[in-house]
């Protein structure tokens, strides 16, 4: 098949499309579609937000605080994977609940009637939000579910119609009859297609009280709880279409039939590149809608004479340019405040006044602000008009280093170009996190948890925050206390000026900490040891960074140095993790079913039950001896039977909380896990040790002086570090070298 052939068969594809699409049609088949589906066809800019939200759907996402609502619209989940990998949103479950909460209301109350300010510190993904919505309308509207449509007025020639339209000449028979259209008419019939910016309903060529009945008539049929939106039942044409129809009105008698012949209906696509219905704007100091007069602009000279002589205006400006979807006022706060001030009345009255019309708005206007300017801006003396017309949502800073790594895993590494190791972004984000910390208030909590809060450093805060897990210093039965308590402290400072996640190193600055680490001429890669000698440059600029000028507070609160000693040690934890798992010494399985075959063991135990042998068959009791050199190797100092009532406690207190799910022994007894694993590798660390030296001799110095036997376990262990958790020979010498030089140094001498 030649080129021509693929030419020809993308083009017939492109017509069919066009036409199956229903991207042009006539009053009346505009007609016959809207009453295939009343409420789809005349939604205004809220309705169709909020039903684009409930389009792509909505999951529960359990996190250590509680169960959220994620709309995935914020998932992006209609681009390519790695598109959207890069642009979704990661988190704020509750800033997406809250913009969803505000569409209800605007729903409910018949149009978009106050301004969302999504406000917090810089770099919150505040933009983010913005421009997911965007996307997802840019979609939403590709869809059937979410066709929008607007009209323009078609004038044809003389050839086609002669005198027909009354402009000009004598009346006569027409060639088209009555209920014919104008809409479909080829380009060479038509002399003037007249565009109409501002993206009026189809239904507004109906007369109001007759276009309330129909509305009225056809929702009840439809079965809705809702009324028709404000927008749709007491709308009216803008002024240029207003003009040109009362002139057609008038030419024609008065009969709107034949006005309507000169409808054509046009399907239109939501677009942040041209500007349809999806709208970013600056902090500009500019009114963001005008006019200006068309009538003497000489490409519409086609237009019947009694057109021309007959002063039209169109309008222009982003709220022009935004009906019908969003328009994003970023950092409006940095505006002066007479260069919004119009937005009082706006969403007051959902208009706003031009030179000689009032232009209907038709848009969800989401702002964005920092916290620094919010602030400024309640003491303002207009503040307290304003707050009315304000849908204040804050979007603060993530709090878990999951997702915080998430977002760096995302958007940054992709950009580093090199083999990125395990660990360097959650080094930057567990770093980032624990700079938003704030002291929880332990005045607030009763009994046993006001000391356990009191006690709470940012560190245990932070994996509370990330894992829901406790710290492991803590007893069972404290251990549940605390855990019961994580929503409480997540939300303590929602009614302070200085919530948590309102001060801290923003994603922005741990961008630039990765990329200069990336360029590191120590490293051949972004390794998490140059991430954190970027943070130790970091922190020597404490007056370029507000965070790291807040005064050290107990518990390690705003301790920098503290925090890069944590991270570290964490950092070298898991280097000695992997390399225990990647000697093969002992299988990683044997732990989990040691303590599963224990808590077996135990159940029977406090029920007082034999348990069966798998072996011989036969009931046995359980086994005493097991039980207690598995409670030796957990470091128990409590009573044997006190200990394992408490077990079965937390696993009864697990499985109400999460009912009909299996019990998952690693989530539950983690630090069991963790306390097992150490203690069954303390005699075996000065072998892993060896073996560690000769992995940096293997990858450093080709294997020097290493027999066969000591060169074949070092290889093993570095292929298990390649394939089990990504590590490169570069990264993974690294690793080695730190170990030995931070930790096995002595076990080595």
């Amino acid at each position: 098949m030649s080129i021509v052939d693929d030419l020809r068969e993308i083009a017939e594809r492109v017509q069919r499309e066009f036409e199956q699409g229903r991207r042009l049609l006539s009053f009346q088949e505009y007609l016959e579609l809207f009453g295939s589906d009343p409420l789809r066809h005349s939604r205004d800019a809220a309705w169709y937000l909020r039903d684009a939200f409930d389009h792509y759907g909505r999951e529960t996402v359990e996190r250590p605080w509680g169960k959220l609502t994620r709309f995935r619209l914020f998932d992006l989940p209609f681009l390519e994977q790695h598109e959207s990998r890069r642009e979704a949103l990661i988190g704020q479950e509750a800033v997406q609940g809250e913009i969803y909460r505000a569409l209800s209301n605007f729903v409910r109350e018949g149009r978009p009637n106050r301004v969302v300010l999504l406000h917090g510190p810089n770099g919150s993904a505040k933009s983010t939000v913005a421009a997911c919505i965007m996307r997802a309308l840019e979609h939403y509207s590709m869809q059937d579910e979410g066709s929008l449509y607007r009209f323009h007025w078609v004038f044809p020639n003389e050839k086609t119609v002669r005198g027909a339209i009354g402009f000009g000449g004598k009346r006569s028979s027409p060639v088209l009859s009555r209920e014919e259209s104008f809409a479909h008419l080829p380009e060479e019939d038509i002399d003037a297609r007249l565009f109409m910016e501002v993206r009026d309903h189809p239904l507004f060529l109906l007369p109001r009280t007759e276009r309330k009945r129909l509305l009225e008539r056809m929702y009840a049929d439809a079965g809705s709880k809702e009324p028709p939106p404000s927008w749709v039942l007491r709308g009216e044409l803008s002024h240029k279409s207003r003009q040109v129809f009362e002139s057609l009105l008038s030419t024609y008698d008065g009969s709107l039939e034949q006005v309507l012949r000169h409808v054509q209906v046009e399907r239109y696509f939501i677009s942040r590149r041209y500007r349809v219905g999806a709208v970013s704007l600056g902090p500009q100091l500019s009114v963001d809608a005008g006019e200006r007069q068309i009538t003497a602009d000489r490409s519409l000279g086609a237009l019947p004479s009694a057109l021309q002589a007959v002063t039209l205006f169109e309008a222009f400006g982003e709220l022009v340019d935004a009906a019908g979807g969003l328009l994003e006022f970023s950092d409006i706060l940095k505006r002066p405040l007479d260069a919004f001030k119009y937005l009082q009345i706006t969403a007051e009255t959902g208009e706003v006044a031009l030179r000689s019309q009032s232009l209907h708005v038709n848009c969800v206007m989401l702002a964005s602000g920092n916290e620094a300017h919010l602030s400024a801006f309640h003491e303002h003396p207009e503040f307290e008009s304003f707050r009315g017309r304000l849908e204040l949502v804050r979007a603060p800073y993530l709090l878990s280093w999951l997702d915080e790594q998430a977002i760096y895993d995302a958007q940054i590494a992709p950009q580093v170009r090199t083999h990125v190791a395990p660990h360097a972004t959650q080094m930057a984000a567990m770093f980032a996190v624990l700079t938003r910390m704030r002291r929880p208030v332990s005045e607030r909590y009763e009994g046993n948890l006001r000391e356990l809060v009191g006690e709470l450093t940012a560190v245990e805060k932070m994996d509370l925050y990330a894992t829901g897990t406790p710290p492991l210093r803590l007893e069972d039965d404290s251990r549940k206390l605390l855990r019961s308590a994580i929503e409480a402290l997540y939300r303590e400072s929602e009614s302070y000026p200085i919530y948590e996640g309102s001060v801290g190193a923003s994603p922005r600055e741990m961008r630039t900490v990765l990329l200069d680490a990336a360029q590191n001429p120590r490293f051949s890669c972004l390794s998490p040891l140059a991430v954190l000698e970027e943070l130790d440059a970091l922190c020597e600029r404490p007056q370029e960074y507000a965070f790291l000028q807040e005064e050290k507070l107990p518990g390690g609160y705003h301790d920098h140095a503290l925090f890069r000693r944590a991270i570290r040690d964490r950092l070298l934890d898991s280097f000695e993790d992997e390399f225990r798992i990647a000697s093969g010494l002992v299988d990683e399985s044997r732990y989990n079913d040691l303590f599963d075959r224990y808590v077996t063991h135990v159940s029977f135990w406090v029920k007082g039950e034999k348990i069966r042998n798998a072996v011989t068959g036969q009931y046995e009791d359980p086994d005493e001896r097991m039980m207690r050199e598995v409670e030796t190797l957990l470091g128990n100092s409590e009573e044997p039977a006190d200990f394992r009532h408490s077990l079965i406690g937390t696993i009864a207190a697990w499985a109400i909380d999460h009912p009909g799910r299996p019990i998952d022994h690693t989530q539950v007894f983690a630090g069991h896990l963790r306390r097992l694993r150490e203690a069954a590798f303390a005699e075996r660390r000065t072998l892993v040790a060896k073996l560690c030296r000769d992995v940096v001799i293997l990858l450093r110095e080709e294997g020097a002086g290493l027999n066969e036997a000591r060169r074949t376990a070092a290889d093993r262990a570095a292929n298990e570090l390649y394939q089990r958790f990504g590590y490169e020979s570069s990264s993974a010498g690294d690793a080695a070298a730190a170990l030995i030089r931070e930790r096995f140094h002595q076990l080595l001498t």
